[in-house]
């Protein structure tokens, strides 16, 4: 039976596999309503900002790209209200110079006010890493209606899996790269809360990482590739992310094992569609709410994954369109991007890719999986071109 995208959105038996939670920031009931801070907490520095900036000639990140000396004099006194300074917003991007298979955005954020406060480097990002966003003047679409979707019917000659996560984060507390650990624990016990009031097919258990016995992890890791081992990736790391590794970190899924939720991993929180949804419904009930604002959608960690935090990814089988001189630029036409199916830092093996939406911002959920339907068909119709050979 063919893979089906559209039913993977919606249906119950499939609706885990697309509903991966990425991490969320939360706020107590007295902030959900607070104005949003415009100004930076000044930094003591015992330097000048030209003796601090960083040395970027062999750089190739989006960070890179904008930060000009000018722009680090300006913002190199700031913090945000919890104390974020540039110098570690830009940390992982100075450690990175490059990545061999994508160019990737070097820094991240600590807090939702790091939007505001680093404003004047994180929109040109922004703007680099979202083609044709413009984020000092748009609107976000938000749409999560499933039926929409066309054409979701996949060929399972060539296409071994789908899914698609997103991520969420909590007003009120920092992201992980700047949070504490009373503030990490904090999250995974407002989502933990939430997900309890889960019902129906969306009912199930959570996974602490610091509590489970090997006999429970090795059965998270035969229902899906799942971060229990502390992660290895520089562009983690060197941001932050696996501070205190795994205190405060696991993984809830429904008893029907279609439905997964990581809990402060890269983000606070990944999931989707009707879950979505309820465990939204279930945070708010409990005086919480997710960081959301309508010029860049819901906030994140990463700059790449504004908006949507979307992210529709398809393993399909491409050996001989992969060798293809014109593969690169037939996925940048149609907006799509590639890696290995072990993840960002890893290569393809027997010509199987893991293809996925480049865009997150400025696109509702609808938009950039019925990219992704579109984009894998045209792939795959390619492929089946070359197969016949010259002429076809």
């Amino acid at each position: 039976m063919a893979t089906s995208f559209s039913r993977l959105l919606s249906s119950r038996r499939n609706l885990g596999i697309l509903s991966l939670v990425g991490a969320g920031s939360v706020t107590a009931a007295f902030l959900l309503h607070r104005e949003h801070v415009t100004a930076g907490v000044p930094v003591r520095r015992r330097y000048p900002a030209s003796a601090e900036y960083p040395d970027l000639r062999k750089h190739n990140n989006c960070m890179a790209s904008s930060l000009t000396p000018a722009i680090y004099s300006k913002l190199c006194d700031k913090a945000t209200p919890n104390g974020y300074t540039l110098d570690e917003a830009i940390q992982t991007g100075v450690d990175n110079p490059g990545h061999p298979f994508i160019k990737t955005v070097g820094m991240v954020a600590g807090d939702e006010e790091s939007y505001e406060v680093f404003a004047d480097l994180l929109d040109p990002i922004i703007k680099e890493r979202h083609k044709r966003i413009r984020p000092t003047d748009m609107t976000h679409p938000t749409d999560l209606d499933a039926s929409k979707i066309q054409s979701g019917q996949f060929d399972d000659r060539y296409v071994l899996s789908s899914r698609v996560r997103t991520g969420r984060s909590i007003r009120g507390l920092s992201l992980p790269p700047a949070c504490t650990r009373a503030e990490r624990r904090e999250v995974e016990r407002v989502v933990v809360d939430a997900l309890s009031g889960l019902k129906g097919d969306l009912k199930g258990k959570y996974y602490s990482l610091t509590q489970m016995t090997e006999q429970e992890q090795q059965q998270l890791i035969d229902v899906r590739p799942l971060p229990v081992d502390k992660p290895v990736s520089p562009l983690l790391t060197c941001a932050g992310m696996a501070r205190d590794w795994p205190d405060a970190r696991g993984i809830w899924h429904n008893n029907e094992k279609t439905f997964l939720i990581w809990v402060n991993e890269e983000d606070h929180t990944r999931r989707f569609c009707r879950g979505l949804k309820e465990v939204e419904h279930l945070i708010q009930e409990r005086g919480w709410e997710f960081m959301w604002n309508p010029r860049l959608g819901y906030i994140l960690t990463c700059p790449s994954n504004l908006g949507t935090g979307l992210r529709a990814g398809v393993h399909v089988k491409l050996p001989l369109l992969s060798k293809d001189a014109r593969f690169s630029k037939i996925l940048d036409n149609l907006r799509l991007q590639k890696r290995g199916t072990g993840g960002v830092d890893t290569a393809a093996v027997g010509g199987v890719f893991d293809i996925s939406n480049l865009d997150r911002l400025g696109q509702s959920e609808v938009q950039l999986v019925q990219t992704v339907v579109d984009g894998v068909n045209y792939l795959i119709e390619c492929e089946k071109r070359l197969e016949k050979g010259p002429g076809h």
